[in-house]
Order: C-alpha cells, then sequence, then structure tokens
C-alpha cells in the first residue's frame, strides 16, 4: 500500500512545477513512484561515493525495459570509460560536472541492426528514410528518461547532457560509433551532496490539449510562466554584451536569446554522413 503522505508529496511537488492545485487520491496504488516523478531534481553536483558498475548495469537493463517501436530496439547506451569521459568534458569546459561526475553515459540512437539483419536474413530494406532515423532517435529518448526514473528510484541523482552533439563527430570518434549510430546525449549519474530543486515548467493549460490543440493566448500565457519562474529560480542573463539589457529577463527572454544564435547547423550533414537518410 502506498504510504498517503506520497499523495500530499506528489500534489506539493506539482504545485510547486506547474503552479496550480492537484487533487491526488490518497488510495491510489504507486503514490511513492508518482511522489519521486513528480518531485524530480536535477543533480550536477555529488558526493565522491562511486556508483557500483553492478548497479549501472542494473539501471541500464531497467531502462532498456522500455517500450520499443515495434519492438525494433534502436537503442544503444555506453558506460564511458574515466579517460572518455574526462576527454567529453573537456570539451565542454562550462559544464564542469561532466568531469567530476562519479560515471558518465551516453545514450545512442542505433539505426544498425535493422539493414544488418535485413542482410542477414535475406530481406530487402525499403525503409532508408527519415522515419527510421526518428524511430531511433525517439528510441533513444524514452531509454533516456526510463533511466532518469530508475536512477531517482534508487536515490542517484542524474543530469542530461544534450550539448555532447555539439561535438556528434568527434563523441562519435571516441566511442568507436559505427555507421547509423549516433549519440543522442550524455548522463552524469551521482550521488547527490544536495537536494536540488524543482524546476517549474509551463502550465498545463499550455501542454495538456483536450480534443484539439488549443494555443489560446499564448503571450499571456508566456508571461505568466516567466513571472512564476523568475519568483523561484531566476535565470542569469545570457550574453548581455550581444543581446543588451531588458527590464525583466524571464524563461522566454532566455530561450530566444539561447536559439538568437546558431545550434548546431552542421548536425544533418554528420547524420547522413553516418549512414542516416534524411529524406
Amino acid at each position: 500500500m502506498s504510504n498517503p503522505q506520497s499523495g500530499k508529496a506528489a500534489a506539493d511537488a506539482l504545485e510547486a512545477r506547474f503552479g496550480e492545485t492537484f487533487g491526488v487520491d490518497d488510495t491510489l496504488t504507486g503514490l511513492d513512484q508518482l511522489a519521486r516523478l513528480a518531485g524530480r531534481r536535477v543533480h550536477r553536483r555529488y558526493t565522491d561515493k562511486p556508483v557500483d558498475t553492478a548497479l549501472l548495469r542494473l539501471l541500464c537493463a531497467c531502462a532498456l525495459s522500455a517500450p520499443s517501436k515495434s519492438d525494433l530496439q534502436q537503442a544503444d547506451i555506453v558506460i564511458v570509460n574515466k579517460a572518455d569521459q574526462a576527454a567529453i568534458g573537456g570539451l565542454i569546459p562550462d559544464q564542469p560536472f561532466i568531469r567530476t561526475a562519479p560515471a558518465f553515459l551516453v545514450f545512442l540512437a542505433s539505426g544498425r541492426r535493422l539493414p544488418e539483419i535485413s542482410k542477414m536474413r535475406g530481406k530487402p530494406f525499403p525503409n532508408d528514410h527519415l522515419d527510421q532515423f526518428f524511430n531511433a532517435a525517439v528510441d533513444a529518448g524514452i531509454v533516456l528518461a526510463t533511466f532518469t526514473a530508475a536512477a531517482d528510484t534508487v536515490g542517484l541523482g542524474t543530469c542530461p547532457i544534450s550539448v555532447i552533439r555539439d561535438h556528434s563527430a568527434k563523441v562519435s570518434e571516441m566511442l568507436k560509433l559505427p555507421q547509423r549510430v549516433i549519440p543522442v546525449a550524455g548522463m552524469c549519474v551521482g550521488w547527490p551532496s544536495e537536494a536540488g530543486h524543482i524546476s517549474p515548467r509551463l502550465s498545463l493549460s499550455s501542454t495538456v490539449h483536450e480534443g484539439r490543440y488549443d494555443e489560446g493566448n499564448l503571450a499571456e500565457r508566456i508571461d505568466a510562466y516567466d513571472r512564476r519562474r523568475a519568483a523561484v529560480h531566476p535565470y542569469k542573463p545570457r550574453d548581455p554584451a550581444r543581446w543588451g539589457e531588458v527590464p525583466f529577463y524571464g524563461w522566454s527572454e532566455d530561450k530566444a536569446r539561447q536559439y538568437g544564435v546558431p545550434q548546431r547547423p552542421d548536425f544533418g550533414a554528420f547524420v547522413r554522413k553516418k549512414g542516416f537518410c534524411l529524406d
């Protein structure tokens, strides 16, 4: 039976996250797990305690138990050795926690096995187009999300690192990734040294649609979210030398600045070079 206090913990976390009150039925089973999901925190600082290899493999097995499109199983995980972890950290110096994390994983989209299996079984492979890449990338994302949930369950902290895609070719070479296998994201893993915080999210009125898509008054909703988030977790202005100063700096200003400069314009070329067809 679930602990009724877990229902309150879930409701409190969701109110902090979305800015609305949730009624959580205390008789629901699995409230402990719901409370963990609702209270998810990113952790970038860790104790010196190592993460046992057997535990990492257990968590990887749980992650790879996640749903897979048509049972195609197009996601892989690399448990990165310390030398390569340090090298990846050197590529991304503004995220020093990559170097200091007790463990570092890379989640992969793997489109390699299907065409190889087709050759083994003497069958054609007419599905060499964008959908295969999409399926593999989505599978990798599902596995990554499931890994974070599994890690949370045992008390580990995690931090996904998508910026490794800024260095996809170097990471691929470092990890000896074959054709049709690409890095989707890294993952810092360790025992947290601090509690972390709940990151507010856009309201459910913005992201959950009933019946059909309804954007509503987008500017009003974004402004409300900006104000709510700034009250608990303000942003440090991004690149003021380029963008100048504004009277109020919130999430939307930060994201507009982030995507106001080119982001991985060569990624499509890299994916094609790795053997994926994006047509």
